[in-house]
C-alpha cells in the first residue's frame, strides 16, 4: 500500500512538472510578440518528459548542467517559475538579475548549476563537478543534458573517455531530437548507432524511444542506483522531438527539412497528454487534476505580472558578477 501511495505521489509530481513546463512556454508564445522579452527563445515543447523524469529521480542530490534549450530543465529542477519569468523579462528579480536571458539560465542554490549557449560546452564542466563529488564523497550527482548535435563535438568524446577512464559518477543525457539545427543525424554521422560505439566504453548505457515520463523516471532511478553502488558514468540516449522551430516561438514545417506528418506522429505521443491520461485512468478525479492545473496556471500568471512590474537592473549591475567579489 505504501508503495502504491508513493508511486501515485510521484505520478502527480511528474505531471505537475510537465504541466508547468508546457504552460509556461505557451505563455511565452502569447507574450513574446509584445516585445518585452528581448532574449532569444529555444523552446522545449515536446521534449519535456526527459528533464522531468530525470530531475524527479535526481531530487535534491542532483546538480544539472543544460544547453541553451534550457526552459524545461530549469523548471523541472527548480519549479521556480517566478525567477524564470523575471529573467526572461530582463528584470533584477530574475535568477541572474536579468543578465542571462533564456540561454544561460541557472539557479545553483536549487541545483541548476548553469546553462550554456555553446554546443557541448557544459559536458566537461559536469565532468569536473562529478569528479569533485567523487573526491568529496558528498552524495551529489552531476547530470548534463545535451542535444544530439553535441555528439559531433570532440569534447563529448574526450569527456566520455575521461569519465570512463576515471570512473566519474556522472549522468550524460543526450536528448536526440533528430536535428542539429536543421541537419538530420544521417547527414552528420559516419556511424550507424551511437549506442554501438558508447557500449565499448567503461560506462553504463541506456537507450529509449519514449515520451512516457514515468519510463524515463524509472530508467533514471536504475541509473542512480548503479552510480551509488559503484561510481561510474552513465550515458542515457533518449529520442525526442521538438514541436517548434530551432529558435523562436513558431512552427517551421515550411522550411523543408521536416514534415508536418512527422510532427503529428509525435504529437499523438505527447508527454503531457499521456501522463494526464495515466492519472485519470489510475483513479484520480478529473476535478482534482483540473484543480492542480488551475493552481499552476494562476501561479504562472502571477509570476508574469510580477515580472512585468519588477524593476530593471541598475547600470552598475553590468560590472557585477564579472570577476570574483569577496563579501
Amino acid at each position: 500500500m505504501d508503495v502504491l501511495i508513493l508511486m501515485n505521489d510521484i505520478s502527480i509530481a511528474l505531471y505537475k512538472k510537465l504541466y508547468l513546463m508546457r504552460r509556461a512556454e505557451e505563455c511565452i508564445i502569447r507574450k513574446y510578440p509584445e516585445n518585452d522579452m528581448k532574449t532569444p527563445m529555444h523552446m522545449s515543447m515536446g521534449q519535456e518528459a526527459i528533464p522531468a523524469g530525470i530531475c524527479q529521480a535526481l531530487g535534491d542530490a542532483g546538480q544539472i548542467y543544460a544547453t541553451y534549450r534550457s526552459h524545461a530543465a530549469f523548471l523541472a529542477k527548480t519549479e521556480n517559475v517566478e525567477i524564470f519569468f523575471a529573467e526572461l523579462y530582463g528584470k533584477e528579480t530574475g535568477t541572474a538579475q536579468g543578465k542571462s536571458g533564456s540561454m544561460h539560465l541557472a539557479a545553483p542554490a536549487q541545483g541548476h548549476m548553469c546553462s550554456s549557449a555553446i554546443v557541448a560546452s557544459c559536458i566537461p564542466v559536469a565532468m569536473g563537478a562529478g569528479y569533485a563529488n567523487k573526491l568529496k564523497a558528498n552524495g551529489q550527482i552531476a547530470c548534463v543534458f545535451f542535444g544530439d548535435g553535441a555528439l559531433d563535438e570532440g569534447v563529448f568524446w574526450e569527456s566520455l573517455n575521461v569519465a570512463s577512464l576515471m570512473q566519474i559518477p556522472v549522468f550524460m543525457v543526450c536528448e536526440d531530437n533528430g536535428f542539429a539545427v536543421h541537419t538530420p543525424s544521417q547527414a552528420r554521422r559516419g556511424y550507424s548507432s551511437i549506442m554501438n560505439v558508447v557500449k565499448h566504453y567503461r560506462c553504463q548505457a541506456y537507450e529509449a524511444d519514449t515520451t512516457d515520463v514515468e519510463a524515463i523516471y524509472r530508467m533514471a532511478v536504475d541509473a542512480m542506483q548503479i552510480i551509488r553502488e559503484k561510481p561510474k558514468p552513465v550515458f542515457l540516449y533518449l529520442k525526442c522531438y521538438r514541436y517548434l522551430e530551432h529558435v523562436g516561438i513558431y512552427e517551421d514545417f515550411d522550411a523543408g527539412y521536416r514534415s508536418r506528418s512527422e510532427y503529428e506522429t509525435w504529437r499523438q505521443r505527447d508527454p503531457i497528454a499521456l501522463q494526464r491520461q495515466r492519472l485519470l485512468q489510475g483513479g484520480l478525479a478529473a476535478e482534482t487534476v483540473h484543480s492542480l492545473e488551475l493552481a499552476i496556471d494562476e501561479r504562472i500568471q502571477r509570476s508574469i505580472e510580477a515580472a512585468q512590474a519588477a524593476p530593471f537592473p541598475q547600470p552598475r549591475a553590468l560590472y557585477q558578477g564579472v570577476f570574483y567579489e569577496e563579501h
